[in-house]
């Protein structure tokens, strides 16, 4: 099949390199000219393990290409998929559908009769048969059917993800693009991935509906982490001990500093001004938006106490700024908040990051960034874990003990544990949701640089 998306960003360069590698024709379209510049020459603009070798090897067989010219893409096509983005609207929550739209008034005016227009971008309930009214006024000959696509990929693991899915979700309104979409998704059905057809609203709501599950699991273990510190359980073992009941299951219960990143934030604020307007509040997801901003804020507090009430003067070395290891992508991370709270207080910060540095010089200013995590905790008074990369897994805690001013930890992903930061020689440990011995935190905490670094953490929302 002859397939053409619309926009090379994270979900519509993915899609489309691993649609063709299924074997269809593929022609990926962008208005950058730099970007389609890029791409032409084998250059992928993120960051995605596999995704170089397995765009570079469909680009030699001559099923993927790149091009500016939406008319000449989709000339021939049988179906175009829109993966524009759909950022939070500035103000009221919602989902900014402007280039949804923008990219179905342009596909009207360019497309073959009979083709199918696929939504892939997260859009809201009804939003498909938007689509389809912008694209019947528009262009009232054409002959079309419109298709909800929503993906589940998971950065740092989209390649996987896209071809061994837990599932596929298509919507859609008529057998000619059930047919269709059918076709595009044979690979998948032959090795018995499940294909979940349903209606268009169905089909968009699950997307939503999934995101916000997930992210209400990640702020449940989150609060009771914040009740085992005060009650001296260990949030590992509580997490182990729930998560092997099979209705629960393990995934997503890692406590840690809130969740980030392209998806959670976003449809989570989306899901809840859905249900604002149609008078059904989503009052769980509402209650999950405010809990993790709190739980970034809680991880302020952390810190702080580590530095005895106080970042003014403190070199604190941080670790990891993406909002989870394995992508570049800082959209919401906990960095966001944390880093410009010890910057607001007067701490000298230095950052390290495998991947984040390109984003993270222009979203955290008057921070130093260091190649390694070594160089970053040389004399620092604080060293943070915020980001779980595999280079911060297996650090030598003895030589950055040995190398730190103040030897202290801030284990936001609970990587390490008491004992083997005691062993190490750091003089205090903390993690997320685990009981901290009394002794381990040696140094004083003053009330009233506390209330006003909070002041200053608030204000960086």
């Amino acid at each position: 099949m002859k397939i053409a998306t619309i926009g090379t960003g994270y979900v519509g360069l993915v899609s489309g390199v691993c649609f063709s590698d299924f074997g269809h024709e593929v022609i990926c379209v962008d208005k950058d000219a730099d970007k389609i510049a890029r791409l032409e020459r084998g250059e992928v603009p993120i960051f995605e393990p596999g995704l170089e070798d397995l765009m570079s090897r469909n680009i030699e067989a001559g099923r993927l290409s790149f091009t500016r010219d939406l008319e000449g893409a989709l000339a021939g096509a049988q179906a175009v998929f829109i993966a524009v983005g759909t950022p939070t609207r500035r103000g009221d929550g919602h989902a900014d559908l402007s280039y949804v739209m923008a990219a179905a008034e342009e596909i009207a005016r360019a497309a073959p009769q009979g083709v199918v227009v696929v939504t892939k971008s997260t859009v809201p309930v009804g939003t498909n048969r938007r689509v389809a009214e912008v694209i019947r006024r528009a262009n009232p000959e054409l002959d079309f059917d419109v298709a909800s696509n929503p993906e589940f990929l998971r950065e740092g693991a989209a390649i996987d993800d896209f071809m061994r899915p837990d599932r596929v979700v298509v919507g859609v309104e008529n057998e000619r693009a059930a047919g269709i979409m059918a076709d595009i998704y044979k690979p998948l059905f032959l090795r018995d991935f499940p294909i979940v057809t349903t209606d268009l609203e169905s089909a968009e709501m699950i997307k939503y509906a999934a995101n916000a599950f997930l992210a209400t699991k990640i702020t449940f273990i989150n609060e009771v982490a914040a009740l085992c510190e005060k009650v001296g359980a260990d949030v590992k073992e509580v997490a182990k001990g729930i998560g092997l009941d099979g209705r629960i299951g393990n995934k997503f219960l890692h406590a840690g500093p809130g969740y980030g990143g392209s998806c959670f934030p976003k449809d989570t604020k989306a899901l809840a001004r859905i249900g604002q307007e149609h008078a059904s509040p989503m009052q769980i997801v509402e209650t999950v938006i405010k809990v993790n901003e709190e739980t970034k804020r809680r991880m302020i507090d952390k810190l702080l106490d580590l530095c005895g009430g106080s970042f003014n003067g403190k070199t604190v070395a941080v670790l990891g700024v993406t909002f989870k290891p394995n992508t570049d992508d800082m959209r919401d991370a906990p960095s966001l908040t944390l880093v410009p709270a010890l910057v607001g207080g007067g701490a000298k910060v230095r950052v390290c990051d495998p991947q984040g540095r390109h984003e993270g010089e222009a979203l955290l200013p008057g921070v130093a960034w260091c190649d390694d995590a070594y160089a970053a905790a040389d004399s620092a008074d604080l060293l943070v874990i915020l980001t779980e990369w595999n280079e911060f897994r297996g650090l030598d805690l003895g030589r950055v003990a040995g190398a730190m001013a103040q030897p202290r930890m801030a284990d936001l992903r609970n990587v390490y544990s008491d004992a083997d930061a005691r062993e190490a020689g750091l003089e205090a440990y903390i993690g997320v949701g685990r009981q901290v011995p009394k002794e381990a935190i040696t140094v004083p905490i003053l009330g009233a640089d506390r209330e006003r670094h909070k002041s200053i953490s608030e204000g960086q929302q």
